[in-house]
C-alpha cells in the first residue's frame, strides 16, 4: 500500500461517512465491462463540485489491491453484480491527484518528475526482481514490469487537465506533460500494460496537441455523457427522495438546482443539493467552490452578439450553439460558439443534445451569472435592467403606449438588423424585454399548451410575490395589430389553463408591424368566471 501505487480506500471511506451519500457504483458495472478492452481508456470530463475526485477514489477503493473494500460496498449497487467479487481488489493500481502533486513535487515544472520517481519507487517496493536496472521512465517500468509478470493496471488520473487548461503554466511543461501523457497510453506497448484508465477534469481532450496523445479515449462530457450520464451529477429521482427524507419541497429544489441534460436524464448539481438539504436555504452555493473571472472577460469580448446571446439565456430563453469549433483551449478562444461551449464544460450553462441549444440551467447559476455580470461593471446589462424595469412596471400599471415604447428601445438596441425583420426576433426581444422580471417570476414559459392553442409566453409568479404581481399572458403578432393577439387569448380561452393560479392575471397582446417597424401593446387584466376582459388600455 503506498501513496499512489494501490492506495487504501480511506478517501472513499470519507465520503460514505458523510451524512448524505448518493451510491454511484453502478458505474463500476461499465468499467469493470470495459477492463481490458479497446474501450477501457475513459476520459469522464464534468465542471466542479460534480464529483469527480469522489468518483476516482471510489474506483481506487474497489480495485487497489492495497485494501480490502468488500464491506464497505457490500450495500452498494455494484455489490448485486454478478461479477463484483472478481475484480475487488485485484488490481495494481496508480492514483494520480494531479492538482496534489503539483505542490509536494516544488511547482508545475516538477509534476512529471515527481509522479515518475514516486511511483518507480513505490512499485519497485512491489517488483524488486524486475526493477533492477534503474530508470526515470514510468511507462518503461510498467512495461517491464508486464514483460516479466504479466501483471496489468489501472491508471486513474483525476484533475489529468490542471497543467492543461492553467495559463500560467508555460509551455514546455505542458508539452512535457502531453508527451508523459502519450507515452503512458498512446501506441501498441500500453496495451499490453494497461487494463483500464480513467481521467477525470473539467475540459475534454483537447483537439490538437493533447489528441494526438489520447484520441484512444472514449469521452464522455457535458455536451455527450452518454452511458455515464446517471454517474454526473445527482438524478431527478435521487433528489426527489432526498427531498423527501430531509422534508424539502423538492419543486423549489427543482427550480434551484436542476436543469443540466444529460442523455435522458436530468441532472442536478451534487454540492448544491447536499447543501440545500443539510442547511436548508434556498440560495446559490456556486461562488464557494468557483470563480466567474474566467469567464467575464470572454463575455465582455461580445464575439458575434454574445452579449446579447448571454441577455437571453439569463431571461429563459435557449441559443443556439455550434459545440464543433472549440478545441477544447482556453487560450483559442475566437467566437460567441467557443464562449459558450466552454461555459457548457464550466457548468455556467446546460446544453440540450437534440435542439443543439445553451441555456441557464436553474436559478442559482442565473443568479452567480447577474452577479458575475454586474461586478464586473458590464454597462450594457446594467442599462438593459433598468430599461426591463421600466418595462415590467409599465405593464403591470396597464399602460399599453408605454409598454410598446420600451420594447422598440430594446428591439433597436438588442438584436442586429440582419434579425430585425425575423419572426423569431420579435420572441426573443420579448425575452430579453422582461429581464427584471425573473426576480418575481419562474422562468416564462413558451408555447404554452393551453388545450386550444399554444400561448406565445406565460410568466408565473413565484409563490412568494403571487399576491402582488399578476400572472401574464403574452400573445405576439407579426403585422397584424394588437387587439388580434388579444382576441385570440380570449376566444382560444388561454386563462383557462392557469384558473388554478389565484392571483390576477394580465393578458398582454403585442404587435410588430414590419413596414413602420413600430410596436403596438394592448392590456387587459382578464376576470375569473367571465369570458371578457376588464381595463382594456
Amino acid at each position: 500500500m503506498g501513496i499512489l501505487v494501490n492506495p487504501d480506500n480511506l478517501a472513499f471511506q470519507v465520503a460514505l461517512n458523510s451524512e448524505i451519500y448518493v451510491d454511484k457504483s453502478g458505474l463500476i458495472k461499465y468499467t469493470n465491462k470495459v477492463l481490458n478492452t479497446l474501450q477501457a481508456y475513459i476520459c469522464n470530463s464534468r465542471p466542479r463540485r460534480f464529483g469527480k475526485s469522489i468518483t476516482a477514489n471510489m474506483l481506487t477503493a474497489y480495485y487497489s489491491r492495497g485494501c480490502n473494500s468488500e464491506e464497505m460496498f457490500a450495500g452498494l449497487e455494484i455489490s448485486k453484480s454478478a461479477d463484483f467479487k472478481k475484480h475487488l481488489n485485484q488490481y495494481d493500481v496508480i492514483h494520480l491527484d494531479i492538482q496534489w502533486c503539483i505542490e509536494p513535487a516544488g511547482g508545475p515544472e516538477r509534476v512529471v518528475s515527481y509522479i515518475s520517481e514516486k511511483t518507480i519507487a513505490e512499485l519497485a517496493e512491489y517488483y524488486p526482481g524486475v526493477l533492477k536496472e534503474k530508470t526515470e521512465s514510468l511507462p518503461e517500468v510498467l512495461s517491464r514490469i508486464n514483460g516479466a509478470t504479466g501483471k496489468k493496471f489501472i491508471v486513474i488520473i483525476d484533475e489529468w487537465d490542471v497543467l492543461i487548461r492553467d495559463k500560467d503554466v508555460n509551455k514546455r511543461v505542458q508539452e512535457e506533460y502531453i508527451n508523459f501523457l502519450r507515452a503512458m497510453f498512446k501506441g501498441t506497448e500500453p496495451t499490453k500494460y494497461i487494463q483500464l484508465a480513467y481521467l477525470t477534469g473539467i475540459l475534454p481532450i483537447k483537439k490538437e496537441k493533447t489528441q494526438s496523445a489520447l484520441n484512444n479515449f472514449d469521452e464522455f462530457t457535458m455536451l455527450s455523457a452518454s452511458n455515464l450520464a446517471p454517474y454526473i451529477g445527482f438524478t431527478e429521482a435521487e433528489v426527489k427522495k432526498l427531498s423527501e427524507k430531509y422534508q424539502q419541497d423538492f419543486a423549489e429544489v427543482k427550480r434551484w438546482y436542476d436543469g443540466y441534460l444529460l442523455k435522458d436524464y436530468q441532472v442536478y448539481n451534487p454540492r448544491a443539493v447536499v447543501s440545500v438539504m443539510l442547511r436548508g436555504e434556498f440560495r446559490s452555493y456556486w461562488s464557494e467552490t468557483a470563480s466567474y473571472d474566467v469567464i467575464v472577460p470572454l463575455i465582455n469580448m461580445n464575439y458575434d452578439g454574445l452579449k446579447t446571446a448571454v441577455i437571453e439565456m439569463l431571461s429563459g430563453a435557449e441559443v443556439k450553439v455550434n459545440v464543433a469549433a472549440f478545441q477544447n483551449d482556453t487560450e483559442d478562444i475566437k467566437s460567441k460558439d467557443d464562449v459558450l461551449t466552454y461555459m457548457i464544460h464550466l457548468g455556467y450553462l446546460g446544453y440540450n443534445e437534440i435542439r443543439k441549444t445553451a441555456f441557464v440551467p436553474n436559478e442559482e447559476i442565473r443568479q452567480e451569472l447577474t452577479t458575475a455580470v454586474e461586478s464586473k461593471k458590464w454597462n450594457e446589462m446594467l442599462i438593459l435592467q433598468l430599461n426591463s424595469e421600466n418595462l415590467l412596471d409599465a405593464t403591470l400599471d396597464m399602460d399599453g403606449v408605454a409598454v410598446a415604447e420600451e420594447i422598440e428601445k430594446i428591439h433597436n438596441e438588442h438584436v442586429s438588423v440582419i434579425q430585425y425583420n425575423n419572426e423569431n426576433s420579435l420572441s426573443s426581444v420579448l425575452t430579453i424585454a422582461y429581464l427584471s422580471a425573473m426576480q418575481y417570476y419562474f422562468k416564462p414559459i413558451r408555447e404554452f399548451s393551453t388545450g386550444r392553442g399554444f400561448a406565445d409566453f406565460v410568466f408565473i409568479p413565484k409563490p412568494e410575490y403571487k399576491n402582488d404581481y399578476p400572472a401574464l399572458l403574452v400573445e405576439l403578432k407579426w403585422n397584424q395589430n394588437a387587439q388580434t393577439a388579444l382576441t385570440q387569448i380570449k376566444t382560444k380561452k388561454y386563462p383557462s389553463s392557469i384558473l388554478n393560479y389565484t392571483g390576477d392575471i394580465l393578458l398582454v397582446g403585442i404587435n410588430y408591424d414590419k413596414k413602420s417597424k413600430e410596436h403596438q401593446c394592448l392590456i387587459e387584466k382578464y376576470v375569473k368566471g367571465e369570458n371578457r376582459g376588464t381595463g382594456v388600455v
